[in-house]
């Protein structure tokens, strides 16, 4: 079989799979217990709007630091509805045009919402029985190598990026520079192997495609007043990445992989990744490529990054599996998807001013960096709140909850109230951030904020919904039971 070859410049990913396209035996060393719990993924979207829509047809260098140039054409950030810049294509705009894609734009992208012949909560129901692929190559793929990249980025998040094994994964934040604990962006990272002269210190860091604008900016100061070890920074500009998610995900990828004991699937756990070469047609191969288990859907499912010139030929090869048991997923359903899985969605469910307390992420911020003095923007702040109150902490005056709402679905920014038992007036507790009627349990879900105190389960409030209450039970999240693999159940 012949081998692509690379053509573009973007050859640290490409380099880092020819020396570890073979990674089954070290995928098996890695832990089943995944730093990744219960994964904030990312994607911008607004669904309401979305599903309207729908229905409405280089680098600057000093001695020791590297920053990426401005983005190109291909990575340009612009708002969903507001910019006046051409919208960018990713690399399977063609294929998604092909296949009856209706495209929206969103983030600065020309974006599938969904596809003819099935609408969006059909798309929902076939990924949670069988799988779907994803398009979410607008996302920035970065990488960050050199002797400070771990001390760098373990400044910017509340992560333990020291300790992180290779090909190992962990959902993280970054942090606002003023110390206020406020997320910037929520973020995946992923220790790639070591590389001779780096020391280890390679991490591969997807960051949301409407945050581009921001996150460069911020990544470019804080490189500018970084003054530990040599820190460098690349975006694989122009690269696709794509979800494949449903309880399929792994009998489709297993089918178009050229040498399925190069990576041992059921191996590779949630949060661990891999690098493969998958079959193409014509009896070429694809270049190694990064394999990540994991996914926004709440199901088993893998992220699969992959050089621009081959994301068709890869995404292909996926669909060959056949339409009964993959088909091609747009936004409408992602979006659906993650809310069923308890997932937040940032610019909604958190923002500049959440912080991972308030926001429900706790769990990002290992044992060992929750102290004060732990180094991190907003240390002090954080580990304060994770004390409640009653505990001799700070707590936190809100927090993030799942709501089943009855009647009409309540969307984002309904207001949230009590109702006192002798029937005053109601007073307000907090606003709805995200919901739509769930497909899977036939109820409206939402999640949102109130008043700490207010967010047991069980606990009774209102929605107003088009100006009418609207009866809204506090609910564990995720709604619908994540099915990630970490192995099999045992007997």
């Amino acid at each position: 079989m012949q081998t692509i070859k690379p053509t573009t410049a973007s050859n640290a990913l490409r380099s880092i799979g020819r020396r570890s396209s073979h990674t089954a035996a070290a995928a098996r060393r890695l832990s089943t217990t995944s730093s990744l719990q219960s994964p904030s993924r990312t994607l911008l979207l607004t669904s309401t709007n979305l599903l309207r829509s729908a229905t409405n047809p280089a680098r600057l260098q000093n001695p020791n630091i590297a920053r990426q140039a401005p983005a190109s054409n291909q990575t340009r950030n612009a708002s969903s509805s507001s910019s006046s810049e051409p919208l960018a294509k990713t690399p399977l705009y063609d294929l998604h045009l092909a296949h009856g894609g209706k495209m929206v734009p969103f983030g600065g992208f020309h974006m599938p919402v969904q596809y003819t012949g099935l609408s969006v909560s059909q798309s929902h129901a076939f990924t949670r029985e069988h799988s779907s692929i994803f398009d979410v190559s607008h996302m920035v793929q970065r990488i960050f190598t050199g002797p400070g990249a771990a001390a760098f980025l373990q400044r910017v998040t509340p992560s333990n990026l020291e300790t992180l094994a290779p090909l190992k994964s962990t959902l993280s934040v970054l942090l606002q520079a003023d110390g206020s604990g406020g997320i910037v962006d929520d973020t995946i990272v992923t220790r790639l192997p070591d590389r001779s002269g780096d020391g280890g210190n390679r991490f591969y860091v997807v960051t949301n495609a409407g945050c581009r604008e921001k996150d460069d900016k911020y990544f470019e100061e804080e490189l500018a007043k970084w003054d530990g070890e040599s820190v460098n920074q690349e975006q694989l500009d122009g690269w696709g990445l794509v979800a494949l998610q449903g309880p399929e995900a792994e009998a489709v990828l297993h089918r178009a992989l050229d040498n399925p004991s190069e990576l041992d699937l059921k191996t590779l756990y949630f949060g661990q990744s891999g690098f493969a070469q998958l079959k193409l047609k014509g009896m070429r191969v694809s270049s190694p490529l990064l394999i990540s288990r994991g996914g926004y859907t709440g199901e088993d499912g893998f992220e699969i990054s992959i050089p621009k010139e081959e994301t068709v030929d890869v995404t292909e090869a996926l669909l060959a599996a056949g339409p009964e048991k993959v088909q091609l997923a747009g936004l409408g359903a992602r979006d659906s998807l993650r809310l069923e899985a308890g997932m937040c969605l940032y610019g909604h469910d958190l923002n500049d001013t959440t912080t991972p307390v308030q926001g429900g992420l706790s769990w990002v911020i290992p044992k060992e960096r929750r102290s004060a003095d732990a180094g991190y923007y907003g240390a002090e702040v954080i580990s304060a709140q994770l004390t409640p109150k009653s505990k001799g902490g700070s707590g936190v005056p809100s927090r993030r909850v799942g709501l089943i709402v009855e009647g009409a679905p309540a969307r984002e920014g309904a207001e949230i109230v009590s109702v006192p038992k002798d029937g005053g007036e109601p007073v307000k507790l907090g606003a709805v951030t995200s919901g739509c009627p769930s497909p899977t349990l036939g109820k409206n879900i939402a999640m949102g904020y109130v008043k700490d105190g207010h967010h047991k389960a069980g606990t009774e409030l209102q929605v107003f919904v088009r100006g009418r209450p609207r009866k809204a039970v506090v609910t564990k999240m995720p709604f619908v039971p994540t099915k990630y693999w970490k192995g099999a159940a045992p007997a």
